[in-house]
């Protein structure tokens, strides 16, 4: 009796043991269940959900569910990203980069070597295809952009590439390289690249080309300079030249205004030289005289002490009118005079 009470006491301790530890295992299990029945996803991300090996990418942002041990969720970075070409990172003893020299040293259609920096960017367009559709899609992606600038690079004289020629050498490379990843469909575009760097292998022809290309930066310069001066002085110019035109055509208005005028006198002289020549050529004579002399006063003493002036004009105007009247009496009273004798 005393054994039987002893295993009693014994016994329950041992059960209230075995109860705990399967609770504590069962709020473990559930704990990893719910640890495991969700993801959160960023706005710089996208997640690709594999049930069964069929993956699906999912593309909003916030919390979402799965099916613990059964979905697997792996998270894909589709910020912009970017890597170096001919970047010489690391050095040998002679201070020269060991590892990425091939990848900068080129050669260009004048057959001259030159090292040439490259930067690409790129960001991830397809989740699914990026992690499946290949093992590396960056590395593939600096293979084909190695490939495309040495065929780039190789059409373009080293003139080209170290001054003028950058801007289309890029946007060649670029086009290329779009076009081989279209073919390819790994998930991944470029989203640009471009020249960092481009030095000649001396440093003596280094020296060179830089002075080639401040030389050409001067000139560039002086030619804008030359067109501002031009587009400035352009309308100054013209307004000038209107103003020309303006005062030759007021000056050809006034000179034929004016001999039209010395026309119309002179036509009016000729009339009255018709009708009294003697008396017209004196008063021309004597204009002349006054346009010769302005000052001049000239005064003829006749017969009898009768004196006549001649200039100014004026006066030998009145009395020649006065003379040519009396001329006109005398010859209009000689008919009369005649007809009464008859």
């Amino acid at each position: 009796m005393f054994g039987k009470n002893r295993e009693k006491k014994i016994g329950i301790p041992g059960g209230k043991s075995l109860t705990a530890a399967k609770i504590v295992l069962a709020v473990c299990v559930l704990a990893v269940l719910a640890g495991n029945s969700y993801y959160s996803i960023q706005e710089e991300e996208q997640a690709v959900v594999c049930t069964f090996g069929s993956p699906k990418a999912v593309t909003t942002p916030g919390l979402h569910f799965k099916v613990p041990f059964i979905q697997n969720v792996t998270k894909v970075n589709t910020t912009i990203q970017g890597f170096n070409i001919g970047y010489r990172d690391g050095t040998d003893a002679d201070g020269v980069a060991d590892d990425t020299i091939e990848d900068a040293l080129m050669i260009t259609s004048d057959y001259n070597f030159i090292y040439v920096d490259f930067y690409a960017e790129y960001r991830v367009t397809d989740p699914v295809k990026a992690l499946y559709a290949s093992e590396n899609p960056a590395l593939i992606l600096k293979n084909i952009a190695q490939n495309c600038i040495r065929t780039t690079i190789g059409s373009y004289s080293v003139d080209s590439v170290l001054t003028t020629g950058k801007n289309e050498i890029q946007s060649n490379i670029k086009q290329m390289i779009l076009d081989k990843l279209e073919t390819y469909d790994i998930g991944i575009q470029l989203v640009n690249i471009t020249i960092q760097d481009a030095t000649p292998p001396t440093a003596e022809v280094e020296n060179a080309f830089k002075e080639v290309e401040t030389a050409k930066q001067g000139k560039e310069t002086a030619l804008n300079n030359a067109n501002k001066y031009r587009n400035e002085q352009i309308p100054n110019a013209e307004a000038e030249s209107d103003k020309i035109l303006q005062d030759a055509e007021a000056k050809k208005q006034e000179r034929i205004n004016e001999a039209s005028g010395q026309a119309a006198r002179f036509n009016s002289m000729y009339q009255e030289y018709a009708k009294y020549p003697e008396v017209t050529k004196k008063r021309m004579f004597y204009e002349a005289i006054e346009d010769v002399l302005p000052d001049v006063k000239v005064v003829i003493e006749g017969e009898g002490g009768k004196t006549t002036t001649m200039l100014p004009l004026d006066s030998f105007v009145t009395q020649e009118a006065s003379s040519i009247d009396g001329n006109e009496s005398a010859l209009q009273e000689e008919p009369e005079e005649m007809q009464e004798e008859e």
